[in-house]
Order: C-alpha cells, then sequence, then structure tokens
C-alpha cells in the first residue's frame, strides 16, 4: 500500500486528538474502521506509529519521526487545494492601520498581478473585527505580547507574524539627541513627550513603555489620536515620542533605546478569501517592503548588525536597497 494524504490526515488527527475513538469521531468513521486503516499504514511504513493505552494513545519512537512529516504532507496538500481553488481574477480587500502608502499597494498588487487589490486605511483596534465580519480579506495588525495581544476566536481566520518591529524614541532632527547611536533610560529625563490618545492601540504599549524607563510623571505637551499627527508634533514643537518604525516618518529622526522592546506585525487574514500560499507570498512582500523601509533610517543597519539574535527573515540590504528607496509605511 501507498501512503496517500488521506492516510496522513489520518494519523495527523489521532495524534492530535491522542485517542482513536475521538479521532474517529471528528473524521466520521467507526473506530473499528479507523483502527483497520493505522493498522494498514503503520505496515506500510514499516513499524506502529502509536502506543496504545487505557488513556489514550501516544507516538512511537518512530512515530515521533514520521507523524511531523505526514502532517506536513496533508498540510501541503490543503495549501494545493486552497491555491487551486483561489479565483485569480478575484478581489482581495486588504487593509493597513491608519495610513497605506501608495508604494505598498504598488508592491501588493505587482506581487499578485491576476488579482484586484483594494486597499483601505483602518482604525488598529477594528482590523480583526473588520476581517472576522468579511468587510476586508486580510490585513496588517500590531500588537505586542501581553499588553496589547491578537485574540482570534473565529477558527475560520489565520494569522501569521511578519515582522518585528522596534519602538524607538522620535526626535526633532536638530535636537541635541538627535544624533546618539543609542539613548539610555537616564537621557530622557527633562523631555516633552507627545503621547497618544487612549483609543489608539499603542497608548498602553507606551505607558507601560515609559513607566519602565522612569517617565511616569512625564510632561505631555498633547496627545495624538495617530502616529503621523504625533510625529507632526514632534517636528514642529521640539517635543519626543515613542513610536515603532512603521510609525515613524522621514522628517523626524528615531534614535534606538539600549532596552530596546517590539511589536509584531502580523497579518491576519479569513480563509475564505485567500489560501495559505497565498498568505505566504503576502507576508514576504510585506516583510521587505518592511526592511526596505526600515534601512531608509540613518542608523538602523548599524543598530541591527549589533544585534546578536538578528530575526532569521531579515533578507540582505544589498538586494533591496537603493539610492532613491524610501517608502512610506
Amino acid at each position: 500500500m501507498e501512503i496517500e494524504v488521506r492516510h496522513a490526515r489520518i494519523v495527523e488527527m489521532i495524534n492530535a486528538t491522542g485517542s482513536l475513538s475521538k479521532a474517529a469521531m471528528k473524521i466520521g468513521i467507526p473506530q473499528p474502521s479507523l483502527s483497520a486503516q493505522l493498522r494498514r499504514i503503520e505496515k506500510a511504513v514499516g513499524g506502529s506509529l502509536f502506543v496504545r493505552s487505557r488513556s489514550g494513545v501516544t507516538p512511537t519512537p518512530l512515530g515521533e519521526r514520521v507523524i511531523p512529516m505526514l502532517a506536513a504532507l496533508a498540510e501541503q496538500a490543503d495549501a494545493v487545494i486552497a491555491e487551486a481553488a483561489v479565483d485569480t481574477s478575484s478581489t482581495l480587500r486588504f487593509g493597513t492601520a491608519e495610513w497605506t502608502p501608495p508604494t505598498l499597494r504598488g508592491a501588493l498588487r505587482s506581487m499578485l498581478p491576476n488579482i484586484d487589490m483594494r486597499t483601505e486605511t483602518i482604525l488598529p483596534a477594528d482590523a480583526v473585527d473588520t476581517v472576522q465580519r468579511g468587510a476586508l480579506g486580510a490585513a496588517m495588525v500590531s500588537s505586542m505580547d501581553s499588553i496589547v495581544p491578537i485574540e482570534l476566536s473565529d477558527r475560520d481566520l489565520a494569522k501569521a507574524t511578519i515582522v518585528r518591529d522596534p519602538v524607538w524614541l522620535a526626535l526633532p532632527v536638530r535636537h541635541p539627541l538627535a544624533d546618539h547611536s543609542v539613548l539610555s533610560a537616564s537621557q530622557l529625563e527633562g523631555l516633552w513627550w507627545i503621547g497618544y490618545a487612549r483609543q489608539h492601540w499603542f497608548s498602553p504599549v507606551e505607558r507601560h513603555l515609559l513607566d519602565g524607563l522612569g517617565q511616569r510623571d512625564r510632561s505631555v505637551s498633547h496627545y495624538a489620536g495617530g502616529y503621523h499627527e504625533a510625529m507632526s508634533w514632534v517636528r514642529h514643537v521640539g517635543a519626543a515620542a515613542l513610536t515603532p518604525l512603521t510609525g515613524a516618518t522621514s522628517d523626524v529622526r528615531v534614535v534606538p533605546l539600549a532596552d530596546t522592546h517590539y511589536t509584531e506585525l502580523t497579518l491576519v487574514w479569513h480563509k475564505d478569501a485567500m489560501s495559505s500560499g497565498t498568505a505566504r507570498q503576502l507576508v514576504e512582500v510585506i516583510r521587505r517592503y518592511y526592511y526596505q523601509y526600515a534601512w531608509s533610517f540613518p542608523g538602523y543597519r548599524s543598530w541591527l548588525g549589533a544585534l546578536t539574535d538578528v530575526p532569521s527573515e531579515v533578507p540582505d540590504p544589498s538586494r533591496l536597497v537603493t539610492a532613491d528607496s524610501s517608502p512610506g509605511f
């Protein structure tokens, strides 16, 4: 007997449930039939995949090696089926928070030329709900661990991390601290701050980070409704503001903090809107776009080079950055 995709799905379900009876119930076949199929599968692979006991089943040493391979086979088959089901002339409504740069839309349309890409700027707090309701097929969502997590309660939604986005200090270009390579907490004393309005997703992140930097009693000049408003105030009134790189603009200077924290940029999509293969393509093109944007900031490349845990997905800058490339986010 040759191993087929349906066999991989059976083994994957047994492993996931830890029980032959539960797996049979989920697959929708009688348990004796499932047990018989498992015996044929084990004969085909040359040994037992599970140890049976009263409490359920657990993988054998052979199973520990083979089951992940079978699970990968099932996943690849799902991706092929889903990709084949995507209508190449369909419309994909794609949301980004606060501001959608035309260059990002151009990159997305170049990557998926046969899909009518409709971009839409949305409120960060509404991103997941908008995708869940089907008003958008996919959206970029920002989050930070337990402070502002992404919670997907709908099984029809999926997510994938695009990048970890460092939170730095935004300053006017001519500010005395603007040329520093890195800033310590003590150097933040005495600054005037631009904060973020309570309804903005970044507000609790900002409070958490500044409290940790000893700036609980900071002087706040203005509470902005978004990143670009905050950057405008930084530029015009000489104040400082925390911002992830995706919130910074080219007319301010962003300086790394000694204890850098990260937000995460995540792609959330509805499984009915696009396949996992298309989602992977989206993640890749947005990731490359992000790093091209990040490298347009002075000092980013040297800061990244000093890290001991550079993310594995960081591309080669020589293939991304050109003299006139400074896309916005």
